[in-house]
Order: structure tokens, then C-alpha cells, then sequence
């Protein structure tokens, strides 16, 4: 159906078209009899979706441009902004000329103004083509004949109308999860029914199972899934080794918090004879059990991530997997895709290589106790790793060397602080602090970080199918604006050709390295910045200040390293001699996959947030009226006091 309106639009937009009435175009396109009234359907459709227009001589021609499809998203107060694909400005709506629209909804916009050095461009919405949300989660208020529900997500804008026949058996004051059954029209609420009662707002576990509800996360795997992860069992295919590079007398390491049960990723670093290293970053080889179209494949795509919420994680794989067969266990064979990577002094990739391998992971090692080796500030972690202590040396002195270079390219080191958030056994906050990291996280992240290149590289040059992690260029209004408030501190990002290069900016994050202002200079250019995302073409890393670069170190928590991976061994396989049917398959698949784990990762994004800011709001809750030092770091709502 889908094709057959693009092949109707593609006709009209043609140079030499001239609007014609229906049954001309059905004879020109060779529409069959028996199709006809399926035709004029499709006529029908592209009208209401506002593609097309039938004017007073029932002629059809393609749409004014100012008629477009987007994104709505809603402020609490009543107006929002439609973002179009592919447009970097977003479309002001009024809340007159809102349609009633709720966030999220898809929408036809008739764009009224555009963008001038004043005003941004203004439209109204014309048709919701699709309502993002069916159901929410909020807070019932019970009425004696009726009731309400009151969105967490305020942003959605109406309160939902509950008749008393469809309470179910919520109780006032309940949080609830609601089917909404009508939308809201002209001076109407929307309308909807109790399918779930969650519990009492503040019993442990409702927030994040609220959470869960709201965004529609699917919190178990299908049975049929977890029993085609079960079949691997928890050895390698013992037929599949001579396949395969055998590192398993190599001493190789994973570095991890101490937490972590999903281990994909492990390292090696050794001195050659002519002075440079040899980094080997060995990967879970995912792509050997998650096969293309089986049912684990299916269900990676619908997650596309891992969701990792306070007191809970959302795996992308079963644990089956996560934690069994795919995790690079110390002690135990597990299949690798691996990278191997010459480097000088300087941090130059001299020479890398790809290939499938099997490892035997001699240490399973934490964060703090690599920092404490380096250090030297533990005599007993010492004691224990006294063999490893010059690996572990070696390999601080290679992430110096790698993130050096990093910095001179541009690399934005923006040290803005995360939160640790401490919780008791019933789930509850009990204390936030800082997320303190070391060197040794560091060490981890540079080599991750030439891993991806180093993939990204090769394969870009190969033109194989494949998906980029791309951070673009800010836009240069942003810019300018980031610098009308830099000017107050004596900073300029300087703009040369029409072009912001990462050196601009990472000057400036060097020199307010320990100033008063660091954190809220660091934190205006993080949001000046535009989103990284996935894309099937190759667009470069702004932050990393990398022309190339992917996701290949995490298959086992993110859809697009496994995808790739699965692209990296079908070349292993055939000797780089891939065939032309697979390029075409899988550059089509790249699009769409690429596309798909954006969307999943803005929404996993959004729900780790969210459980984050529910548990400080918690922490918070029993010191109302005491007094803290803080930083405003957004303005949410301005209210008219005049």
C-alpha cells in the first residue's frame, strides 16, 4: 500500500506532470479495473495526510511544501514544537493551534512563518496522523460517579477522564496504569479505562515499575526466546576452534565494575620489539548465537538496548546469554571477534587487524583495584596481582599515550559529574553522592575507543553495509549563542569557513580545568552540542574528534555492535569477497536498523533519567525546609507574576 502511494506522489511531483482528475492518472500508471476503487481510496488517504490536493475541477497535484510531517512535542503550559526530519529548527505551535495534540503525537503542520533573527518559525497543526500514547501511568482521583487520572508524564498535557464503571478495582489515591479509549477533542478531557492497578505511590518497587508501564518496556522475555538461548548451553562448540585464533595462553583481562555480570569486552597489551604496542581488544563474538531473523535476533531489535534502571536492568539479550555464554567469564573458553592493534608512540594506529578468536580470560578485574595496583596504595591487592603488575603498567602507559593524542585532535573532555545513587534492600534512596571514577576507567575507555576506530575505518573504506556512531557538527546559531555567554569569561569559540572545529572547544574545556565556572561552562556546551546517534553512513564523531568511528565493544547491551558484527564475520568468512546480494540486503537493513536503535536509545535514555530523578526527588523528600548550596542548571517554567 505503502509503495503504491509513493509511486502515485513520485508521478506527481514530476516536472512534466499538470494535475489531472483521477481516472487519467489511473489509465497512465495502468491502475487494473478490479484496483479502481483501491485507487481513489489511496487519493483519499494522500488528501486527509495533506500529500496531495483535488482542486474545484477535481485535478490532483502534490501539496504545498508548507504542509509537513513531524514530531510533536508538548509543554506543560499548553504550546510545543514539531520537529521534522531532516529540518534543524522546530516548528513553534501555539496552544491555540494545537489540535488538542498530545506529546509525542504525529502530526501534519502547516507552517505559518518561518524562522527569521527574531522569532522562530510557527506553524499549526492541521491533522494527528497517529497518537504516540495508548496508555500511561498516573495517580487516580475518585470521585463519587467518576474520576480522574493524573499523568506523571505532565508534559502529555489533559488529565484522563475515568467513568465508574471502568475503576476497576483502583482505589483513590492508587497508581495506576491507563488505557485511554477516547482522545481529547474541543473542550473535552480524554477518556479511558483502569487496565492495571500498580500500587500505593510510595510502597517500594512502584516507581520503577511505573516506569516500566509508562514507557512500555518489556521487562520478561517471550518463553520460546529464553528456551533458544538455553540451547547453547555454557561451553564453546569445541567443532568451531580450529576456525578460530587460539589466545587462550595469551594473559588477557577484563576491567569492569565490580557489579558487572555482562562481560564483552577484554584486553591485552604487550611491548614489541621495535618500541610500540600491541593492543588486543577481545569481544564477545554475540553474533555466533544471536542469529540474523532467529527469535533472539527479533526480540535484540524490538529492545535495541540495555536499560539500565536504579535497582534494575532491562537486558537486551537473556541472561542466558548476558551472563552465561556470551560473557567473557575468567576461566572459561568463550568466542571472540577481536581486534588487534600496532601503535607507536604517539598513539598512531600503524596497522590493525580483525579476526574471530577464542580466549580464556586469565583475571576478572574491578576498577578500584587496577586504580589501587597503579597506585600502589593497597599492600594486599598488590600482593595478590604481584604477576600483573607490570600488564597493568603497561597499560596505563598506553592510554596516556592514546588519550594525549586524543586531546590535540579536539577530543571534548567534558568531566561532567555523574550520580551514585545509594539504595537500601527495600529499593529506596538512601544517600546520593558523586560517581567517582579513576584512571583505570579511563584505560577501558581508550582502548574501546581505538577499537571503534579502528573497525569503523576498515570497514568504511571497504564500503561494506554497516552503522556509524555519528556526532555531527553544532549548528552554528548555537554557537553563537554558546558565545554571547562566553564572552562574559573571556572565551570565543572561533567559527572558521563556516565551520566550529573540536580543538575550538576543547581549548576552552582546557583552560577552565579547576575554575568556579567549570561546571556550568561544561554543562551549556554539552547541551550547545547536537545528540550522537546511529546512522548507515559514515559522518565522523565531533566529540571524539574521530573521522570514523562505530559501536563494536558492547554486543551483548546494544543492538548496533551486534549488527555490525554479524557484517565484520560474514567478510571474515568469505575472505572479503562479499557478494553483491548481501551488500544491497544489508545496506537496506543498515538504514533501518540504525534508525530503530536511535529511537530505542533515546527511550532508554529517558527511562534512566527518569528512575535517577525519582530516587533523588525520594532522597529529598524527608529534608524539606533545609537549606543547599546548588547551580540552576535549566529553567523549566516561568511564571507570570505581573
Amino acid at each position: 500500500m505503502i509503495d503504491k502511494k509513493n509511486i502515485i506522489l513520485d508521478f506527481m511531483k514530476d516536472k512534466e506532470y499538470t494535475p489531472m482528475k483521477a481516472k487519467e492518472i489511473a489509465i497512465i500508471l495502468g491502475v487494473p479495473k478490479k484496483e479502481y476503487n483501491q485507487f481513489i481510496g489511496m487519493l483519499k488517504e494522500l488528501e486527509e495526510d495533506y500529500k496531495i490536493v483535488k482542486n474545484k475541477k477535481n485535478r490532483y497535484r502534490i501539496i504545498d511544501v508548507n504542509f509537513q510531517e513531524g514530531i510533536y512535542r508538548k509543554n506543560q503550559r499548553g504550546f510545543g514544537f514539531v520537529k521534522i526530519e531532516n529540518r534543524e529548527d522546530e516548528i513553534y505551535i501555539s496552544k491555540e493551534n494545537s489540535l488538542r495534540a498530545l506529546d509525542g503525537d504525529t502530526v501534519v503542520v502547516e507552517i505559518l512563518e518561518e524562522k527569521n533573527k527574531i522569532k522562530s518559525a510557527e506553524g499549526k497543526i492541521k491533522k494527528i496522523i497517529k497518537h504516540e500514547r495508548e496508555k500511561l501511568v498516573g495517580i487516580f482521583q475518585k470521585n463519587e460517579n467518576f474520576g480522574f487520572v493524573v499523568p506523571d508524564d505532565k508534559s502529555l498535557g489533559t488529565d484522563i477522564f475515568i467513568s465508574k464503571n471502568n475503576f476497576g478495582k483502583a482505589r483513590n489515591g492508587h497508581k495506576v496504569l491507563v488505557q485511554i479509549t477516547k482522545y481529547p477533542e474541543k473542550g473535552k478531557n480524554a477518556e479511558g479505562k483502569i487496565i492495571e492497578v500498580l500500587g500505593e505511590p510510595n510502597q517500594a518497587g512502584v516507581d520503577m515499575l511505573s516506569l516500566i508501564k509508562e514507557y512500555n518496556l518489556p521487562s520478561t522475555f517471550p518463553e520460546p526466546v529464553v528456551e533458544e538461548a538455553k540451547k547453547y548451553g555454557n561451553e564453546v562448540d569445541k567443532n568451531d576452534i580450529p576456525n578460530r585464533v587460539d589466545c587462550r595462553q595469551d594473559i588477557i583481562f577484563t576491567i569492569d565494575g565490580e557489579d558487572a555480570k555482562d562481560l564483552d569486552d577484554a584486553v591485552r597489551v604487550i611491548k614489541l620489539e621495535n618500541g610500540n604496542y600491541r593492543l588486543d581488544v577481545h569481544i564477545a563474538d554475540v553474533s555466533y548465537y544471536v542469529r540474523e531473523g532467529s527469535l533472539l535476533d527479533k526480540e535484540a531489535q524490538i529492545r535495541g538496548t540495555s536499560i539500565y534502571m536504579l535497582g534494575r536492568v532491562i537486558p537486551m539479550l537473556p541472561r542466558e546469554l548476558s551472563n552465561g555464554i556470551c560473557s567473557l567469564n575468567a576461566g572459561e573458553d568463550r568466542f571472540t571477534l577481536s581486534c588487534s592493534m600496532e601503535i607507536d608512540l604517539k598513539g598512531n594506529i600503524v596497522s590493525s587487524e580483525v579476526y574471530k578468536g577464542i580466549i580464556n580470560v586469565s583475571e576478572r578485574m574491578n576498577y578500584h583495584d587496577v586504580q589501587k595496583i597503579l597506585d600502589k596504595s593497597d599492600e594486599q591487592v598488590l600482593k595478590r596481582y604481584e604477576k600483573y603488575i607490570k600488564d597493568f603498567e603497561l597499560m596505563a602507559e598506553l592510554a596516556i599515550i592514546l588519550k594525549n593524542k586524543r586531546l590535540e585532535h579536539g577530543y571534548l573532555n567534558l568531566d561532567i559529574p555523574e550520580s551514585k545513587i545509594e539504595l537500601d534492600k527495600n529499593g529506596k534512596a538512601i544517600n546520593v553522592g558523586k560517581y567517582e571514577t579513576s584512571f583505570s576507567n579511563e584505560i577501558i575507555e581508550q582502548f574501546m575507543l581505538s577499537a571503534n576506530e579502528a573497525i569503523a575505518e576498515k570497514f568504511y573504506w571497504l564500503d561494506a553495509p554497516f552503522i556509524y556512531r555519528v556526532h555531527e557538527e553544532p549548528d552554528l546559531d548555537k554557537i553563537n549563542d554558546l558565545n554571547k555567554f562566553l564572552f562574559n569569561f573571556g572565551f570565543k569559540i572561533k567559527i572558521t569557513n563556516e565551520k566550529v572545529y573540536p580543538t575550538e572547544i576543547s581549548k576552552i574545556l582546557d583552560e577552565i580545568k579547576g575554575r568556579e565556572e567549570e561546571r556550568v561552562i561544561s554543562t551549556l556546551i554539552l547541551r550547545t552540542l547536537k545528540l550522537a546517534k546511529y546512522e548507515a553512513q559514515n559522518k565522523g564523531h565531533f566529540g571524539i574528534a574521530s573521522k570514523y568511528y562505530c559501536h563494536f565493544t558492547s554486543p551483548i547491551r546494544r543492538y548496533p555492535d551486534l549488527f555490525i558484527h554479524r557484517i565484520i564475520s560474514k567478510y571474515l568468512e568469505e575472505n572479503y569477497d562479499v557478494d553483491a546480494e548481501f551488500i544491497e540486503e544489508f545496506k537496506e537493513k543498515a538504514e533501518q536498523r540504525a534508525n530503530l536503535s536511535s529511537e530505542r536509545e533515546k527511550v532508554a535514555t529517558k527511562v534512566e533519567r527518569d528512575s535517577e530523578d525519582l530516587k533523588k526527588a525520594e532522597y529529598m523528600q524527608d529534608k524539606i525546609g533545609e537549606e543547599y548550596e546548588g547551580i540552576v542548571s535549566s529553567i523549566t517554567r516561568i511564571w507570570n507574576v505581573c
